[in-house]
Formats: structure tokens, sequence, C-alpha cells
């Protein structure tokens, strides 16, 4: 896991520079550099698209951004961080005086030395990030400003990779490509989501996976939208954001909070023994919000290290590369497999020898225990798994209830199936 983990920071190293905004040729390039770890199909709306409560907005693109003092040095240069542009800022060719320029100008002085993330996507207005400190440096006087963008119709971009399971129902796992250079929020989820999808390929799931990479909000409303007439084959979803800081895991529950995946994440976790904190839903924060909107109220959760706006440096470019780790990612993406197998495995059974306990040992499944560690566990999963194998029981609940790890209770019932002793 360790490689993995090397191999997902170097895929947030190189994604890092990319000026990424909720439209744009930031979001295709992404999705062209993810596009080599994974397949993926591009989809291009329309600026002026209905969707849902939602028009797709016009698409905005930036080709260079700065502030000269007057010797012409840029004190402040978009080629330098794609966090010093007001996100979405409108075109502008002025010069101007400091007190006039400093409406336009966003710093953190609290953190003088990091540059803010800040966005004005519905309202026109232009704008500049800079660090309190570099504010501070500089001297009264006129300024040349420069915003070289565009926004005029276009399209909303976002992409989709599907792992083909042996069912058409599907798990949804949903991260977003809208941030410029912020390493934690959020692209340590999409490298995690992406490495999720390669282990997944590696085998036949039972689910279909489908992999959904677009901007946040507007972006999860536009697939919602174009995904409606077949919200019901969605059974289960996990959104991935801030998956690589140093903080303990987070799992923050569906709109139900009895979800399938909510409870298959609470018993990994708490299996697993990690520090670790489940939360109740709340209607901010990721995607999550939009899935689990009362129309479609799909059973989808959040996992994330330390969540959304609970760390400094979020929002800041202090979430760089060197804030998120190969081992934070790599833990990550542990929990996300170890959630997909329970999953894909948890099926509920009938007993078809109900009456009295059925003789294990004349069918071999005691013998075949035998030098096994935890022979003991694992009779007793068996007796289990047949007791309460009544079709409405999911090995899910064979293992909360017993409190067996739930590799073992799904290894006791593929035995048991084996043996004629239950069916699907």
């Amino acid at each position: 896991m360790t490689g993995l983990g090397a191999q997902m920071h170097a895929l947030v190293e190189r994604l890092y520079p990319l000026c990424r905004s909720i439209t744009g040729d930031g979001v295709r390039d992404t999705l062209d550099i993810v596009g080599e770890y994974v397949p993926l199909t591009v989809h291009e709306v329309p600026t002026g698209t209905q969707v849902l409560d939602w028009t797709v907005p016009q698409e905005w693109n930036i080709r260079d951004a700065y502030i000269a003092d007057a010797t012409g040095k840029r004190v402040v240069d978009f080629a330098a961080s794609s966090l010093h542009v007001l996100g979405y800022s409108v075109p502008v060719s002025a010069t101007m005086p400091l007190s006039e320029l400093r409406g336009h100008l966003h710093t953190l002085p609290e953190h003088p030395s990091w540059v803010p993330y800040r966005t004005s996507y519905y309202t026109p207005d232009w704008g500049f990030c800079l660090a309190q400190e570099t504010l501070d440096a500089l001297p009264d006087g006129a300024y040349e400003v420069c915003v070289d963008s565009t926004l005029a119709d276009g399209h909303l971009t976002y992409a989709e990779h599907v792992v083909r399971g042996r069912v058409p129902d599907e798990v949804i796992v949903s991260c977003h490509v809208c941030h410029p250079s912020l390493a934690n929020d959020n692209l340590a989820g999409v490298a995690v989501a992406t490495f999720l999808a390669r282990a997944l390929a590696e085998q036949t799931p039972y689910y279909t996976y489908r992999f959904v990479y677009a901007p946040g909000t507007i972006g999860a409303i536009t697939w919602l939208a174009r995904n409606a007439q077949r919200i019901d084959q969605v059974k289960h979803g996990l959104v991935l954001a801030c998956a690589g800081d140093p903080g303990h895991l987070t799992y923050k529950q569906s709109r139900r909070g009895d979800a399938e995946i909510d409870r298959v994440l609470r018993h990994v976790l708490a299996a697993s023994e990690r520090p670790h904190r489940v939360v109740e839903f709340t209607p901010y924060g990721y995607d999550e919000r939009q899935y689990c909107s009362p129309g479609f109220d799909l059973g989808v959760g959040s996992l994330t290290r330390t969540p959304y706006a609970g760390y400094p440096e979020y929002h800041t470019s202090a979430d760089n590369p060197d804030f998120v780790s190969p081992a934070a990612m790599a833990d990550t993406l542990a929990v996300c497999r170890e959630a997909c197998a329970v999953l894909d495995r948890n099926r509920r059974y009938r007993n078809l020898s109900p009456y009295g306990e059925p003789q294990l040992g004349r069918r071999g499944l005691y013998d075949a225990l035998g030098g096994r560690s935890d022979t003991q566990q694992a009779q007793l999963a068996m007796l289990w798994v047949l007791n309460l194998s009544d079709g409405e029981h999911s090995l899910l609940d064979v293992a909360e209830r017993s409190g067996l790890p739930f590799d073992t209770v799904a290894a006791a019932a593929d035995a048991l199936l084996g043996a004629g002793l239950i069916k699907a």
C-alpha cells in the first residue's frame, strides 16, 4: 500500500499546478491526466442548459493575470499560483492607485504568509488573492492590473469511469474537480477515487461502480439532472474529499442515517480499530448534500480525514502537496477497499435446513476448518450464519450481532453455500 500511496501523491503533485474551476480548460486538462490512469467518458453540457433548479453557467478560462508596480515588476502573479486570482474573475486591464486596488484584494491576516482561495462564480467581479505580508509591503502608488480571462458561452465538463460488476445496480463514488491548487481539497480525493477504480478493475465486483469526476455543486446537480430517470439503479454511494491530511478518518452519514453504506462504514472503521469519527448528516459540506437532497435521498455518505473547514490550511496555499502524505492517502484507500469488499459480499441467505442444527461434521465443514488459528471463531460464525439466514438478515447483520469479523462471517457463508445448506 505504501507504493500506492507514493503513486497517489505523485498524481496530486502533477495535478496541483492546474487552474481548475467549475468550468473551463483546467477541468479538461485535469480529466486528461486522470484519463491516463483510468479510461474516462467525458461529458460536455452547454451553457444555458437547465439542470434541476440551476442553469449551466458560462465557461471561464484564464491565460494570465498579474499586479505590477511602477517598475513593471509583478508583485502578484497568476503564473506563480492559480490561487492568486479570484475564481471566475472577469477580464480587466487598468492602472489604479493602491487605495482603489485594495477593494479587490483578499488576504488572511491571521495567517500572513498564506494565500486564500476565493471565488465569484455567479456574481461578475474580479480580484486577486495574496499573502497579507505581501500586501503590507506594497507602497502607495499606481499599479497595473491585468486579468486576461474569458467568460463566454461554452460548456460544463464532467467525466465518468465505470467498473462493470456482476449486476447493473450501482455504487457511485464522487469527487469534485473544481478547485485549483489545493492538494487535500480535493486532489487527494481525486487520487484515492482513481486508484480505487484501478483496484476494483482488477477483480469482478458484485456491484457496478460508477466514478463521477465533476465540479462541486453544479457538477453533481448536472449529473443528477442527466441521470434522474435511472437514479433507482444507484444503491449506494460515497463522496471522497480531504483524503490525504494527517487527521483521523471521518465518516459523515447519509441523510437516511441507516443506509447500508452508513452501516458498512461504521462497521469497517470500528472493526479496523483505527481512530475515527462518525458524524450525522448535515445539508452543508460536499456533494453528498446533492445526492441526499430529499427528492433523491440516495444512500450516499462522505468519507474524509479532517472534514471541510476543519483544519487551518483549508482553502489556502498551505493546502499544498507537502500537507498531504502518501501514508494518509493509502490509509483512506484501504478503508474504501474494505468498505467495497463488505458491500459486495453483504447478502441475505436462507437456511435450507432450518429445523434444528444441521450436522456440519457429516458435510466435512468442521474438517475443512482444521488447522486454522481461528477454528473456534469460524465454527461459531457458521452457527450464526445458519441461525440468522432467514431471508431477512444480511451478513452484516450477522457480523454486528455476533461481534465477529465480517470476513469470518462471509467465509462461513461461502462454506455453507458450497455445502448446500444455505441459498441466496
